[in-house]
C-alpha cells in the first residue's frame, strides 16, 4: 500500500524583498563637470569666446587697437523632485523583511539616479538657456542624420572628425570623451564585422559581449534611456567638460504619519538640474 506524503512540513517564507531588473547607478554623472553644491533657483556658466589670432605690430608708438573679447552666461534652472513609499502600520509585525529599512531606499536612489540620467541627456541634446533670455539649439553642425541606416563605424569616424575641427578630440587639450550606447547599436556594433575585427577584439568587446570601456578615444555609457522620435534613435558624444551638472540638495527619511494611521513613510526628494556649456563638445549621432 502506497505511503501518504506527510501533510506537517512547514514553508520557509523569503525573508528578503528582491529588486527588479532597473538601472540603480547613475551613469552620466561622473561623466560631466560638477558646479557642486547650489544655492538659489538657478545657477550660471559663464563664457569667453576665442579670440583673434594676435594681430601683427606694425606701428612704433602707435595707438592701441583693443580686440573684442565675446561674453556670454548660460542659466540652468534647479528642479525639484520628491518620491514617497508607504508601509502600513500593520503590516509591519508581519513581515519577516521590512522594506522601509532594506529595499525601498534603495529603489528610491534607483530611481533618483536614473532621473539625474534623464536631465543630464536632455541637456547634451537640447536647447540651453541665456541670461539675456535668449536660447540656443545644437547646431545642424553638430549633428549626424540616421540616413536610414544603423550605427555605423562611418557615423563614429564623422563625429570624430568633428571633435578634431573643433579642437576638443583631447588629443591636445586633456578633454576626455563620452559617448553612450543602448542595446540597439550594441546589436549594430557586434553585427559590423568592420568593427569586429582583430583589432577590436584585442579590447575585448566581442568576448565580453559589451562595449563598455575605453574605444575610438571614447568611453562607452551603456545607457538605455537615449532619445527615440519614432524609431529613429540618437544618441550623444560629449566632451566632459561640455555638460554641467548642479545639485541643489539630496535627502531621504523614514517616519511616522501620524495622519495616515501610523504609516511609515520612506521619502526621497533632491533638487539638479544640467546644462550644455559648448555647442561645439556636443555631437548628436543619430540612427535607425
Amino acid at each position: 500500500m502506497p505511503q501518504s506524503i506527510p501533510q506537517h512540513f512547514v514553508e520557509q517564507w523569503d525573508d528578503t524583498v528582491k529588486l527588479l531588473s532597473q538601472q540603480r547607478e547613475s551613469r552620466l554623472e561622473a561623466a560631466c563637470t560638477d558646479k557642486g553644491t547650489i544655492t538659489g533657483e538657478s545657477f550660471t556658466h559663464n563664457q569667453l569666446g576665442a579670440l583673434e589670432d594676435t594681430p601683427a605690430n606694425t606701428q612704433r608708438h602707435g595707438d592701441t587697437t583693443w580686440s573684442d573679447a565675446a561674453h556670454a552666461t548660460r542659466v540652468a534652472l534647479m528642479q525639484d523632485f520628491f518620491q514617497a513609499l508607504p508601509v502600513d502600520r500593520a503590516d509591519v509585525p508581519k513581515l519577516l523583511a521590512n522594506p522601509a529599512t532594506t529595499t525601498y531606499p534603495t529603489s528610491l536612489r534607483a530611481a533618483w539616479n536614473r532621473r539625474k540620467d534623464k536631465i543630464l541627456f536632455a541637456a547634451l541634446l537640447g536647447s540651453v538657456q541665456f541670461k539675456d533670455g535668449s536660447s540656443v539649439a545644437l547646431p545642424a553642425g553638430q549633428k549626424i542624420a540616421a540616413g536610414g541606416t544603423g550605427f555605423t563605424k562611418a557615423k563614429i569616424i564623422q563625429a570624430k572628425k568633428l571633435f578634431r575641427a573643433n579642437e576638443t578630440d583631447g588629443i591636445e587639450d586633456g578633454e576626455e570623451l563620452y559617448i553612450t550606447y543602448n542595446s540597439e547599436m550594441l546589436e549594430d556594433i557586434l553585427s559590423d564585422t568592420q568593427l569586429t575585427s582583430a583589432d577590436f577584439m584585442a579590447g575585448k568587446m566581442l568576448q565580453d559581449g559589451a562595449v563598455g570601456g575605453k574605444w575610438m578615444g571614447c568611453t562607452w555609457i551603456p545607457y538605455e534611456g537615449i532619445l527615440n522620435v519614432s524609431g529613429t534613435y540618437s544618441t550623444a558624444m560629449w566632451c566632459k567638460s561640455g555638460l554641467v551638472k548642479g545639485t541643489g540638495f539630496v535627502e531621504g527619511t523614514a517616519g511616522i504619519r501620524k495622519d495616515k494611521k501610523n504609516t511609515m513613510q520612506v521619502d526621497m526628494a533632491g533638487s539638479f538640474s544640467a546644462l550644455r556649456a559648448e555647442e561645439k563638445k556636443i555631437v548628436q549621432i543619430s540612427f535607425v
